[in-house]
């Protein structure tokens, strides 16, 4: 059989995630006449919709699933291909796909994203959490289970300890208080009240179109590497389980996964008189599950405690998606795994860029900002990727994007609005700095990291409506000594201080 001939486009962009549909959609604006090629292993690519500017530089947006046609209609410039990719082949400017096909490209941008850390690999009970497929998965899981154990501490283990009801949960996490990527031990102590609270109710409707790969393709194909979680993942996901209750989660601190056994191997270990022991189910009173029930697996946690569950949930972060692009090129990779990009969003291969979850910004950083692998910053690197893109192209120079010069993110946890803003936690700081805080218990918590009586970054939980202000006050590095605690004063309109 012929091999088929190569297609040629302008521009390549692979991954139909946040960062590679912004970035495709960017330069089909700019270069209505030229291909865009989007190739991207699922059939549903992450469009933003409802895109809202909080203020100047904070973005507060949704994220809709489409089919790859959709997008076509809006940008008839744009091809989207649904294929895996192979291999690439840098000297002939050349991707080759899954299904066979090649395509040539000027400009290359690799959007490909990452691939959920898992505790154990191969493990049918260990579930990973990162695209719309292991979601879903994890639905299915979640309908007959009566106690389940989460694993990590980052964003989607708050959302899903939060979400899952009729289903005990065991939490584990390495660290003392919960949400530390995010959050200090006050932050999160203010938070856990929220999991004992009745969840306010919602619409049963989902506020978005939510599309299912399954009528579209065999699970065979729908099980590889998806596009990452938006916000709001949750949605349109029914995380009811088994039992009656609301919420019922109880926190291991400090702990990690020591072993895991399937059930008949624990129980043999257990007959064989295995110093292996059991937590005292002082949580039991919330579930009907007796104390003697035999569970599918056990966990075995470093703190001694041992549980058995029906299924795991391993929430402990992600890696690089770069298996498919390194074999035969030379690119220069970070220690976290992930592509070195410099300041334009290049990769040390010549005509290639990397943006979102796959890259690692390598430049000399602002001193108020930080890479984090949040959906937020993949919808700004692929924006300024097509930027770089296009300048380079065109031949003309550009600035770093002003998105970089402060970190923003806003999200929800426990049904509160989460701000975060610039070194929120302190990053780099050293022990040269004080802390501000105020609270108002089940109504905002309000964290102020100050250094020489400069802000440098701050945690709003709640409605504070603080967010422009305090995002002003940190750019403009304001001396601001002279305030004192009157900055966190509730019967001060700060925001009239700083008009």
């Amino acid at each position: 059989m012929a091999e088929e001939a190569p297609v040629r486009g302008k521009f390549v962009v692979v991954g139909g995630g946040i960062a590679g549909v912004t970035c495709a959609e960017h330069l089909a604006l700019q270069f209505p006449s030229d291909n865009v090629f989007l190739i991207t292993a699922s059939p549903l690519i992450k469009a933003v919709t409802n895109l809202r500017q909080v203020s100047r530089r904070l973005e507060e947006f949704d994220v809709e699933e489409q089919l790859g046609t959709v997008l076509e209609k809006l940008y008839p410039n744009i091809k989207v291909v649904q294929s895996a990719v192979k291999g690439l082949k840098h000297g002939e400017r050349k991707l080759v796909t899954e299904d066979g096909a090649q395509y040539l490209y000027d400009k290359l941008c690799i959007c490909a994203g990452a691939k959920p850390k898992l505790i154990v690999e191969g493990n049918p009970y260990v579930l990973g959490i990162r695209d719309t497929d292991s979601a879903q998965d994890f639905q299915r899981h979640l309908t007959k289970a009566k106690r389940v154990i989460v694993v990590g501490n980052g964003g989607i283990a708050l959302e899903l300890v939060y979400e899952i009801e009729g289903c005990e949960v065991i939490w584990a996490i390495k660290d003392k208080s919960i949400g530390n990527t995010f959050f200090d031990a006050g932050a999160a102590q203010f938070l856990i009240t929220q999991l004992k609270a009745a969840k306010p109710e919602t619409p049963g409707a989902c506020k978005r179109t939510k599309y299912t790969t399954e009528a579209l393709v065999g699970r065979e194909e729908a099980a590889k590497l998806g596009s990452a979680l938006g916000p709001d993942w949750h949605e349109g996901l029914n995380l009811k389980a088994t039992e009656e209750f609301s919420h019922c989660v109880h926190i291991e601190t400090e702990c990690e996964i020591k072993h895991i056994f399937l059930g008949e191997e624990f129980l043999q270990l257990r007959g064989s008189g295995a110093a292996l022991s059991l937590p005292t189910e002082h949580h039991a009173e919330h579930t009907a599950t007796p104390a003697t029930a035999v569970w599918p697996v056990y966990v075995e946690l470093t703190n001694g405690n041992t549980y058995g569950c029906d299924f795991i949930v391993s929430a402990t972060g992600v890696v690089p998606n770069v298996e498919p692009f390194i074999g035969g090129n030379n690119f220069d990779l970070a220690e976290d795994g992930g592509m070195k990009v410099d300041e334009h969003m290049h990769t040390s291969l010549q005509d290639i860029y990397a943006a979102g979850d796959i890259c690692s910004a390598s430049w000399t950083h602002s001193a108020l900002w930080q890479q984090m692998r949040l959906w937020t910053q993949a919808r700004q690197m692929g924006c300024y990727a097509a930027k770089c893109m296009t300048a380079d192209t065109l031949g003309e120079s550009i600035e770093m994007d002003f998105c970089f010069e402060l970190f923003t993110h806003v999200t929800k946890f426990f049904n509160y609005k989460v701000i975060i803003l610039g070194k929120y936690n302190a990053q780099g700081l050293g022990s040269n700095h004080e802390l501000m805080l105020r609270c108002t218990k089940g109504l905002e918590y309000i964290k102020v990291v100050m250094q020489n009586g400069r802000m440098m970054g701050a945690v709003l939980i709640g409605e504070t409506n603080l967010e422009e202000t305090f995002e002003n006050l940190i750019l403009n590095q304001m001396d601001l000594s002279a305030y004192g605690e009157d900055l966190l004063d509730p019967n001060i309109d700060i925001e009239d201080y700083f008009d």
